[in-house]
């Protein structure tokens, strides 16, 4: 008999890529395994520039987030806005999803919460990876902030690309091809996996495998770590085809 699994999305406003790219993997999923299922319930947090002053702004709105998602009963929920986490320094992931598993429990629905700051923390030390070279849409600064948080967790970035997009809308509308040509310019000589989006709004999935596939290394997202963090939640394999060396079902 099918099992459904009820995702519930936890999403910046001005987000238009969690709900495709997460959805997207989880649906290829489905392909491998046609005993599961999975739909996508979100509730959004305003913000519409990429500023610390509105991530913090934003971030307060994630316990009302997950008591309304709560509220439909989903399996697992998924704090989709990297920067917004890491901006408010090292270790802030875990205490925002301990507060968001009190606001579902105090709402009688404890709900496991994945924040994808710390899916991405966690997937780079599950390939192993002691360095890292990352690309983000980020403003200079921001960028800066989650390279101190990264490193705050005992990996080193060694390089980093920012394309410094303020507008989050902006950044969705990015294509996730010119990735391929972007991490040309990334030095990934002394890194052991590349980030290839630390962001869940700019697009990459499209080019995870085949940069991966080109540099011979592990390739990353925020996107492909939430997902890993989803599936182990659900306790379902953490497969997806064509999503990189972390979703191979080699972990």
């Amino acid at each position: 008999m099918k099992k459904n699994y009820r995702i519930g999305l936890i999403v910046p406003s001005s987000n238009t890529t969690m709900e495709t790219e997460i959805p997207a993997m989880l649906k290829w999923r489905e392909q491998a395994d046609p005993d599961v299922s999975f739909t996508f319930h979100s509730s959004r947090m305003r913000m519409k520039n990429v500023t610390k002053e509105e991530l913090k702004s934003m971030d307060i709105e994630s316990d009302r987030c997950a008591v309304e998602l709560s509220d439909a009963r989903c399996d697992v929920l998924a704090y989709a806005c990297l920067v917004a986490i890491m901006c408010q320094g090292p270790g802030y992931h875990m205490e925002s999803e301990q507060r968001l598993f009190n606001a579902t429990k105090e709402n009688g629905a404890e709900t496991p919460i994945i924040s994808s700051a710390g899916a991405l923390v966690d997937g780079i030390k599950l390939l192993g990876a002691k360095k890292v070279a990352i690309i983000t849409p980020y403003m200079k600064p921001l960028t800066n902030q989650v390279i101190d948080y990264i490193e705050s967790s005992e990996i080193q970035v060694t390089d980093s690309i920012s394309l410094e997009i303020p507008d989050n809308l902006e950044v969705g509308r990015q294509d996730p091809l010119n990735l391929i040509d972007i991490v040309k310019d990334l030095d990934v000589s002394q890194a052991d996996a590349v980030v290839l989006s630390a962001c869940v709004q700019m697009p990459s999935l499209e080019a995870i495998q085949k940069v991966e596939d080109e540099i011979g290394k592990p390739v990353i997202s925020a996107a492909v770590a939430t997902v890993y963090k989803i599936l182990k939640s659900l306790n379902l394999k953490p497969y997806v085809p064509n999503s990189g060396k972390l979703l191979s079902g080699e972990f």
